[in-house]
């Protein structure tokens, strides 16, 4: 039995409201069970000094988590004056994850940065950031190609993203904080709505596991990302 009581292929209630952060050009507030995310999209009329003269655009993605967002206080980076290794390892893999979702040469010289910032955290933060982040940048997108700045709409790719594990000996889906802290194996799939993937980060907690086991955990994940892009899709239709 999960702790939460969910078969293993169940994943924990999602939704999506949009438009929450009406100062940016798009914004998603993801709740994934007790994990909640607000995840904001800006256009900015510049890209990075490597891109300047390309004519091609560029997406980059900042993450952070709010001191209370977890069950203990925890220092605001900025008061350290560093990010810790783990946050910029979750920002470049959104970044990652949600550039694959862009054609660049259709944004012109533009660039477009998603913040993710994690209100509550209950396990799952950088999956329900790039699901989230999607539905962010989506509408950013629109409004940008809407209103000329862009060259026309450059979204290519639907992309979600699940965590999937190894929990007492069975594949679960959608790993929440006390699965994944107690997980014989656990991975992170970032997938098109298609299928096809654009990263899998999976770590072995106890002792290696089988290829086998690897298969279970990957039907997991493509039947949760293509249960999550249905709902990114139903949302979509609301913004264009």
């Amino acid at each position: 039995m999960r702790p939460s009581g969910r078969k293993n292929d169940q994943l924990r209630e999602i939704s999506f409201d949009i438009g929450y952060a009406p100062q940016a050009d798009g914004s998603c507030f993801v709740k994934c069970g007790n994990t909640h995310i607000l995840c904001t999209a800006t256009l900015e009329e510049r890209v990075p000094p490597f891109l300047k003269g390309k004519g091609e655009g560029w997406l980059t993605a900042e993450y952070g988590m709010l001191p209370c967002s977890t069950d203990r206080r925890m220092d605001r980076e900025a008061a350290r004056g560093k990010q810790s290794g783990r946050t910029q390892e979750i920002q470049r893999l959104i970044g990652r994850s949600l550039r694959a979702a862009l054609d660049f040469k259709s944004m012109g010289e533009k660039q477009i940065i998603v913040d993710c910032d994690v209100i509550r955290a209950d396990g799952g933060t950088r999956t329900a950031a790039i699901t989230g982040g999607f539905l962010a940048l989506y509408q950013a997108a629109v409004k940008g190609a809407q209103a000329g700045i862009l060259n026309s709409m450059p979204i290519i790719n639907q992309v979600a993203a699940i965590s999937c594990g190894l929990y007492k000996g069975e594949a679960v889906a959608d790993l929440d904080y006390l699965e994944d802290s107690d997980a014989d194996a656990d991975a992170n799939f970032v997938m098109t709505s298609k299928g096809e993937i654009i990263e899998i980060q999976g770590t072995a907690e106890k002792a290696p596991f089988s290829h086998g086991q690897f298969t279970d955990i990957m039907q997991l994940a493509q039947n949760g990302i293509s249960e999550l892009c249905a709902k990114q899709a139903d949302i979509m239709k609301q913004i264009f």
